[in-house]
Order: structure tokens, then C-alpha cells, then sequence
């Protein structure tokens, strides 16, 4: 498990650099989305991750490490969203953005803690294929309560799929970071 608390935190150092490079380059125009237009960017990006996984040829030159991070990272302003609610203007410096960003992490990274401690890493007998998989249905059912009006019977709430997915994107870019090696 102590190569996996590594793996993660290397994993979202990457991502963490990147939300704070467009940051500085666009402020906090993602701000004004709404939490379907949010879901709808992660849906665009699992969907070009299997389409790649699936299809010989790509005319895009971006593997698929690149659209997970791109998940993890809207994942992230979701949870920020649910939290601060959506805005008419930009209205969030860099440092505050990024301490949420933070935040929100720590909150999922105890998750995959508390789950990996109960279903002994299983997610290192995956395939990348199979985390894409999961991170399409979390995302059919964040849509399905959101067309719900976010209300639940019996299920978790749109927050604990975001952190799933995110989990299951930070799993997947280990598995590409080891298959490299």
C-alpha cells in the first residue's frame, strides 16, 4: 500500500500542475459550469478514452493519460462546484482554487485509502479498460440523478461518483505510468 499513497500523489502532482498552470493562463472561467456541463466535459473525455482503447487508428495525436488527468481535473471543479455553487463571473484567485483543489483530494485520496483497506487493492488486477468502464457508468448515473434534480432513494450522492472517478483515473495513469517501465 506504500507504493500506492506514492503512485497517487505522484499522479496528482502532475494533475494538481496543470489545474494550476491553466489557472494562471485562464483564471476561473470553469466557474460559470454548471454541474451537467461539467459532467458532460468528463463524459467527452472517458468516451475518447475508450474510443482509443477500442479503435487501431488516431488521428489526434493525445494517449490517454492525458484525457484521465483531464477527468481527475474536472472531477475536482465539480466538487468545488457542489461546494461554492455556480457563478455568473470568474470570481476565484489562483491560491483559493488551489487550496480547494487540495482539499478535495485529501477528502478522495482517504477514500481510496479506506477502500483499498477493505478491498485489498484490487484494482491492480484491472485493466485500464475496465477502470474506463467503470468511470462511464459512475458518470451515467451522476447523469441520471442530476436529471433526477439530485435527489437519491437509496444511492450516494453525486460527490462520492466524482471521487470514485477520480480514484479510478488515478488507478488507471498508474497502470500506464507501470506499463511504460
Amino acid at each position: 500500500m506504500q507504493n500506492t499513497f506514492k503512485q497517487y500523489d505522484a499522479v496528482i502532482e502532475q494533475c494538481r500542475t496543470l489545474f494550476k498552470n491553466k489557472m494562471s493562463d485562464y483564471g476561473s472561467a470553469w466557474r460559470i459550469l454548471r454541474l451537467p456541463s461539467l459532467t458532460d466535459q468528463i463524459f467527452i473525455k472517458a468516451q475518447r478514452i475508450r474510443s482509443l482503447q477500442q479503435n487501431a487508428v488516431r488521428k489526434v495525436d493525445e494517449g490517454e493519460a492525458s484525457e484521465f488527468i483531464g477527468i481527475i481535473n474536472y472531477c475536482i471543479m465539480a466538487l468545488i462546484q457542489l461546494d461554492k455553487g455556480v457563478v455568473e463571473q470568474p470570481d476565484m484567485e489562483t491560491t483559493e482554487a488551489v487550496d480547494l483543489y487540495d482539499e478535495k483530494i485529501r477528502l478522495t485520496k482517504q477514500l481510496m485509502l479506506d477502500k483499498n483497506h477493505d478491498y485489498g487493492e484490487a484494482w491492480r488486477d484491472m485493466r485500464v479498460s475496465s477502470l474506463t468502464d467503470l468511470i462511464l457508468q459512475k458518470l451515467l448515473r451522476v447523469k441520471q440523478i442530476e436529471d433526477n434534480a439530485g435527489k437519491t432513494i437509496v444511492s450516494e450522492g453525486i460527490d462520492a461518483n466524482y471521487q470514485d472517478m477520480i480514484n479510478y483515473a488515478v488507478f488507471a495513469m498508474i497502470h500506464l505510468g507501470e506499463s511504460k517501465s
